[in-house]
């Protein structure tokens, strides 16, 4: 492990201080117990949900509504589709605490129709990105350093289908991209990569068939319907987790550590979608702990801007997404982005530190 540089650095070697767990001693210290207790009373969240999926997808199918309805109900349905993914997601890291068979049945209700099963969602996402988190090449869900893409050119195209990649296609990234990206990592990168060691991937991979089979019958009982019960559902679960999770990480830098208040950042969403969402955005706090609910993740944010504003970055959801689209999305060195087919294009992310930080954020609003 290189070794650590000051936040205001901006050498090759990382970004960062190596302090996250002082930083977690010191909140678990400070902050009241039951911020980090199990709250499994919140898998009755799942029943609400569950019924607008199946309530929308049926009324579509046999109420014989205009076609500007069913694409209301499409949305609808897919954002539903996604919001239940964001749930699952806490379910899977034991946050609504469970045996592991329950937090299976709920994963698979939650990532099911994203076409991820639950035990290779664990694998990936619990193990090898939060453990590898904005870690050189080794983190699953990043694009990079630039020496991958020396060591094979042909990958540069793939920038190309990116934010920030300057085609008419990238727009079009996040309403695909989740269910793609995780089948490239179970199909490739489980492969051959050892943080996979131990992960049954034909399974996965069976699995994955089955829910893309589920998929496809239900385009075949809905006919012309399917633009709004499966195409539309789709795109829109897709693109809403992806405006969270591509947000939390691409445009924060390349660390010496796994840091949180250093690899991810949060976003400042509407209250009323932030719930919507079970607090997705409060994604620093959630790299801290990933076992903690996200009802009280707000706990953590507010611990975090008083004894660390300078550090914790917390950007506007719309501003974000917007430098996801004006920016490289690879790394020529910890704290530069570069785009490997144009090199001198290049994004400095550190004025982004300073900018977007809680004490520049609270004295400004």
């Amino acid at each position: 492990m290189n070794a650590a540089v000051k936040p205001e650095s901006l050498g090759n070697s990382g970004f960062g201080l190596p302090d996250e767990r002082e930083l977690r001693d010191q909140m678990r210290k400070d902050l009241p117990a039951d911020t980090f207790q199990p709250q499994t009373w919140r898998v009755v969240w799942f029943l609400p949900l569950q019924l607008i999926i199946w309530g929308g997808i049926a009324t579509i199918l046999m109420a014989g509504l205009p076609w500007y309805a069913n694409l209301l109900l499409g949305l609808v349905v897919g954002h539903t589709i996604g919001s239940q993914a964001l749930l699952a997601h806490e379910v899977l890291h034991g946050a609504l605490g469970m045996s592991k068979r329950w937090q299976n049945f709920f994963g698979w209700l939650g990532f099911g129709p994203m076409i991820v099963p639950p035990e290779f969602w664990r694998k990936w996402h619990n193990v090898v990105h939060h453990g590898n988190t904005n870690i050189g090449d080794v983190d699953p869900d990043s694009f990079g350093t630039l020496r991958r893409y020396k060591t094979d050119p042909k990958q540069k195209k793939f920038t190309k289908l990116a934010p920030g990649g300057r085609t008419w296609y990238s727009y079009l990234f996040l309403t695909y991209s989740f269910t793609m990206h995780a089948q490239l990592v179970l199909w490739f990168q489980a492969r051959r990569r050892k943080q996979f060691k131990g992960m049954d991937r034909k399974k996965a991979i069976r699995q994955s068939f089955m829910l893309l089979g589920g998929w496809l019958v239900l385009a075949a009982i809905s006919g012309p319907l399917a633009l709004f019960t499966v195409v539309i559902p789709f795109m829109v679960a897709n693109a809403l987790g992806q405006g969270y999770i591509l947000t939390n990480h691409f445009l924060r830098p390349q660390t010496v550590s796994n840091n949180p208040l250093d690899n991810s950042m949060s976003l400042r969403s509407n209250p009323i979608l932030d719930r919507l969402h079970y607090r997705f955005s409060h994604h620093v706090e959630h790299h801290f702990f990933p076992k903690m609910s996200s009802n009280k993740a707000p706990r953590v944010r507010q611990w975090l801007e008083q004894n660390h504003g300078d550090r914790y970055m917390a950007m506007p959801h719309s501003t974000a997404i917007k430098y996801l689209y004006t920016t490289p999305r690879v790394y020529k060195n910890a704290t530069e982005l570069v785009d490997p087919i144009n090199p001198e294009r290049t994004f400095d992310l550190m004025p982004l530190q300073k900018q977007y930080s809680a004490t520049n954020y609270l004295k400004a609003s």
